[in-house]
């Protein structure tokens, strides 16, 4: 078994992250997720109403008694959510053990809101510095999240490889990896690096108990690691995503200097959701890691990460045997 800070402070058994994906990050996947070890964080964003997000809570913890956490999205949107009457909702309906913030900078009265009221606080970053600033804000945990990984990979384009070790020796703070990581030998990589733990996501997008398409998942299952491309650049929201044919009119669409009005419209997240739900895999766009390569096999949540915590284990014990 692996024990790192990151499972002590939050009371997980292995020191995996399911990745927060709109559209696929509900009650039954984060709940899948918790109950498989890890720590499922469920997406606030998918719900557009606070309603609807308090019954996802509500209904998320009838499935597990295990620890889970929420993501607050910090993104700019079409969409937008006021964060602020989602933290009430959390605090109100209790049993959140963590909230994780991406995007932007988190307000400060939010952040406070939360610590004062015992709330465990991760950021997701793509530099050191972003990580130094929630550092300093009164987080508990940061996510330094590398370039390889699917989504929001920020302009910098710096890899975990690069961050987590320089992290880890300005941080006092657990630092989580992320960013194409699909199994055991990334999840090794990851603590020799000195992270106490990873977040996954393009592997859990490929699991049984993902809310996508068979159509869709059997063709990412063919993809390799250069099946993936960054978007969005032109608007300075960077967004690594599979290859496919939507991705492929968005990155013409930007080349040909079109107005973002026009781009919206081939990756617009209604789009996506569509595709997810009719198996059309060029319908939208598909947040995508580099790690897709990777993978072969749709599987349980529970196998993949056990799996992963096996293949960890015995990559470590092939190290050890290195020494003479």
């Amino acid at each position: 078994m692996l024990q790192t800070r990151l499972t002590e402070l939050l009371g997980i058994e292995h020191p995996v992250i399911g990745g927060c994906m709109q559209w696929i990050s509900g009650p039954e996947f984060t709940a899948a997720v918790s109950e498989a070890g890890g720590l499922g964080v469920m997406s606030s964003a998918t719900f557009p109403t606070v309603e609807e997000f308090r019954e996802a809570l509500r209904k998320l913890k009838a499935l597990t008694s295990r620890p889970f956490a929420v993501n607050l999205n910090l993104f700019p949107a079409l969409r937008p959510i006021d964060n602020r009457l989602y933290v009430e909702a959390i605090l109100e309906e209790g049993g959140v053990a963590a909230v994780e913030t991406s995007g932007g900078r988190p307000p400060e009265d939010l952040v406070e809101r939360l610590r004062d009221n015992g709330v465990f606080l991760m950021h997701k970053c793509t530099t050191v510095h972003h990580a130094e600033v929630a550092r300093d804000m009164g987080f508990h945990a940061v996510t330094v999240f590398g370039s390889e990984g699917g989504g929001h990979i920020g302009e910098a384009g710096l890899t975990f490889f690069s961050m987590v070790p320089r992290a880890v020796d300005v941080l006092d703070i657990p630092v989580v990896a992320a960013g194409g990581i699909a199994d055991g030998r990334g999840l090794a990589a990851a603590l020799a690096l000195g992270a106490e733990g990873v977040l996954i996501g393009t592997r859990l997008l490929l699991s049984v108990e993902s809310p996508v398409h068979e159509a869709v998942k059997r063709r990412l299952l063919e993809a390799r690691e250069t099946d993936t491309t960054v978007i969005l650049g032109s608007v300075h929201n960077r967004l690594r995503v599979w290859k496919n044919a939507a991705a492929l009119k968005a990155s013409e669409l930007e080349a040909a200097g079109a107005p973002f009005e026009e781009i919206i419209k081939v990756v617009a997240g209604s789009l996506t959701r569509e595709m997810f739900r009719t198996g059309d895999p060029d319908g939208g766009i598909v947040v995508c890691g580099q790690d897709v390569g990777l993978i072969r096999e749709i599987k349980p949540i529970g196998e993949i990460i056990s799996g992963m915590v096996a293949e960890a284990e015995a990559a470590m014990e092939r190290m050890a045997a290195l020494r003479r």
